[in-house]
């Protein structure tokens, strides 16, 4: 093959030049097809040939209404990244949105600013890399990243300046075509061939949810991605509060006045939630019908664990059962052995009373 489909050699270099071998390989875990050769010095510059043609203005601009009224764009910021001379940038004019771009090669920036284009010298290749005017509101990039020899570095770099709500549109050679129709499109300057597929996990693995994917023209892949919403803590901490405080208040005042108080269940949940216990010594006892866990105490709160026996020899006041998926079934065990108990459930955030 080829060592190279760009830095043409002319008649003086022509010497210079020659062939090489390349290995593909597939990734056993994500069926990715790659090369094992170094990259093209070029990687980062972007060279288009055929940007202008009729067939390409079409494609992209009927992907740009799609892609714009799909992710409701109207009025927002959308950056190319690896954007050339700005040739499909100028094609994103006429639609209402405002773009942007970004090109590592500072020749084609400077034929990009000659148009009136606001692109920018930089390389989304780094996590943590800032790019120019982050965050946007959305990016695309057309068949730059099977380029790259870390696409995991540049996809979470452009996460890094989405705003949360970010999307993206995405296209690469499709490896489907070039394997059963096109083995000609393999070159080194393409280390990675991609299908909808594997394009649609490298989004997801850096933190992207496919929304939409397919193939465009016969021989290219696309996806349609929006940036993963980050969790936070919230809704555990208040979670967290909740059954904390409806646990104390309900052992205070189940073991009021002298009365007693025992839990069933010996299960890592029971353990947990008497974690939460401000006095845990107030809780008689923890019942489990598991002999191995009898006569052991439950970890941070030492509560002694029990046989059922024991507990129906000097029942408690009132129990509360802490074995989720089996409330039921113990509350009926318990119920046709003694009804001198008052018998209580943790359900989900809530504690309800079962009789």
């Amino acid at each position: 093959m080829p060592s190279c489909a760009q830095n043409i050699p002319d008649k003086d270099s022509l010497h210079k030049d020659s062939g090489m071998d390349l290995n593909l390989f597939q990734c056993r875990s994500c069926g990715l097809v790659q090369l094992d050769c170094a990259p093209v010095p070029y990687y980062r510059d972007v060279i288009r040939a055929g940007g202008g043609t009729k067939t390409m203005t079409d494609l992209r601009k009927a992907q740009y209404a799609h892609f714009i009224d799909k992710c409701h764009l109207a009025g927002k910021r959308i950056l190319e990244v690896g954007c050339g001379q700005g040739e499909f940038l100028e094609m994103l004019r006429g639609f209402n949105v405002y773009g942007f771009g970004i090109e590592n090669n500072q020749a084609l920036v400077d034929l990009a600013t000659r148009k009136g284009l606001s692109v920018y010298r930089d390389f989304a290749g780094d996590v943590g890399h800032a790019l120019q005017g982050a965050p946007y509101d959305a990016f695309m990039q057309f068949n730059f990243i099977e380029h790259q020899p870390d696409p995991n570095g540049m996809v979470r770099c452009i996460r890094e300046n989405l705003v949360p709500t970010g999307v993206g549109l995405v296209t690469a050679p499709s490896f489907e075509y070039i394997r059963n129709d096109c083995v000609y499109e393999v070159m080194r300057d393409h280390l990675a061939y991609y299908s909808e597929r594997t394009l649609s996990f490298l989004f997801e693995k850096n933190g992207f949810d496919v929304i939409e994917r397919g193939i465009v023209n016969k021989d290219t892949v696309y996806v349609i991605v929006r940036r993963q919403e980050c969790l936070t803590h919230d809704t555990f901490r208040t979670n967290y509060e909740q059954v904390r405080n409806d646990l104390n208040l309900f052992v205070d005042k189940m073991t009021a006045f002298g009365r007693r108080l025992s839990f069933w269940g010996a299960s890592h949940q029971c353990f947990t939630a008497a974690s939460f216990l401000t006095s845990p010594e107030k809780v008689e006892s923890i019942v489990d019908s598991a002999e191995f866990k009898q006569g052991k105490f439950s970890p941070a709160s030492h509560i002694p664990i029990v046989a059922p026996e024991k507990f129906y020899a000097s029942p408690s006041d009132a129990l509360l059962i802490l074995a989720p998926g089996y409330t039921d079934e113990i509350a009926a065990m318990v119920a046709s052995r003694t009804t001198a108990v008052r018998l209580f459930a943790l359900r989900s955030d809530r504690i309800e009373e079962l009789n």
